[in-house]
């Protein structure tokens, strides 16, 4: 097998589900996409749309019982990594896979130093002695952007800001030079100053580095910020997904056109945001069709009824939205011109 023509990261049809004395809940229902080497993609979608579970099932870090992954494959590097046990799992997670995780404040352990955690990672999975293991960890936390590495090294987590904490998830991350970096929503917690220095720190660790990155997150202006392509996820299932270009130019889907007029304007006549009405639907029993005819002022008799299938809407781009057949009625899109303001630099 050519591993140059050979995405880094493959996931088809996945399936996740939680077994509950409620009944099993459908987290991911049937997702799929690639990201290759070097490339930026971002998962975008509410808060329990499945973004998270989909990131963890890659690691294997949903806890089984009740998680279990009832269909489809993950390739990593060509290889099906979907069925391989804990120990096999161990030398991938944090070496070539490694994971930034929601809050940098509880992620770190407080009674440990920053140094021993930041080494860990490296005396875990390579061969080095503790004092080449410390030297890679302040290069690390230097490369970082974190001043005086050498004597944070000896500090406790308590003695960093949020935004260091932050940085110091990313050397922890990165210290073993992954092939992948997963970030679940790295700068939900901090604010737009330190957010800013963040994704710019991202964007430079994979040009230095080619590290791919696969971003979670609901902000649709971090994911034009930094992203190649994106996924629109909604009810475990993914219903757009292209180039970054096409999602903010072109995009297809009523909820991604929900979620693009969510975006605040800085020189709106309004104050007022736009919301999504409606909830998402209980994944203990996900619709037969597309998830989203209840709150889409576009639906019709077969939306309810018949999941869509994938539509073409341009190279890259495809929408799972019954608005593409032929034979559906033709909509204006009801989205304003956020993307103008978010997606220039591309």
């Amino acid at each position: 097998m050519n591993q140059a023509n050979t995405p880094l990261l493959e996931i088809k049809d996945l399936k996740v589900n939680f077994n509950t004395y409620a009944g099993v809940v459908q987290a991911v229902r049937g997702v799929s996409f690639t990201m290759d080497r070097g490339e930026i993609v971002a998962i975008v979608g509410e808060s329990g749309c499945g973004k998270s579970v989909t990131a963890q099932t890659i690691l294997k870090l949903n806890p089984s019982p009740p998680a279990e992954i009832s269909g489809g494959s993950i390739h990593f590097n060509g290889q099906c990594i979907s069925d391989y046990s804990e120990k096999q799992m161990r030398k991938i997670a944090g070496n070539q896979i490694s994971m930034i995780f929601q809050d940098p404040m509880t992620s770190l352990n407080p009674t440990k130093r920053v140094g021993a955690q930041v080494m860990e990672g490296i005396l875990k999975h390579q061969n080095v002695s503790k004092d080449e293991a410390r030297k890679r960890a302040v290069e690390m936390l230097r490369l970082v952007g974190i001043s005086n590495p050498e004597n944070r090294m000896r500090q406790y987590p308590h003695e960093f800001s949020g935004g260091m904490r932050q940085r110091v998830m990313i050397a922890m991350a990165l210290v073993c030079d992954p092939k992948i970096l997963i970030a679940d929503e790295p700068t939900t917690a901090l604010d737009v100053t330190i957010q800013a220095q963040i994704l710019d720190l991202m964007m430079d660790l994979r040009d230095k580095l080619g590290t791919a990155i696969l971003i979670i997150t609901h902000d649709m202006g971090v994911v034009a910020d930094i992203a190649d392509k994106v996924a629109i996820m909604y009810a475990g299932v993914i219903v757009e997904q292209g180039s970054v270009q096409e999602i903010f130019y072109n995009p297809q889907h009523p909820y991604t056109w929900g979620l693009l007029n969510s975006i605040p304007e800085l020189y709106a006549d309004s104050g007022r945001l736009v919301p999504i009405v409606g909830t998402p639907p209980d994944l203990l029993a996900p619709p037969e069709g597309c998830p989203f005819w209840d709150r889409c002022q576009y639906s019709m008799k077969v939306c309810e009824k018949h999941f869509p299938p994938a539509f073409e809407a341009g190279e890259g781009h495809d929408v799972h939205c019954w608005l593409m057949s032929e034979m559906a009625p033709k909509v204006e899109k009801s989205f304003k011109g956020v993307q103008k303001h978010v997606a220039g630099s591309k």
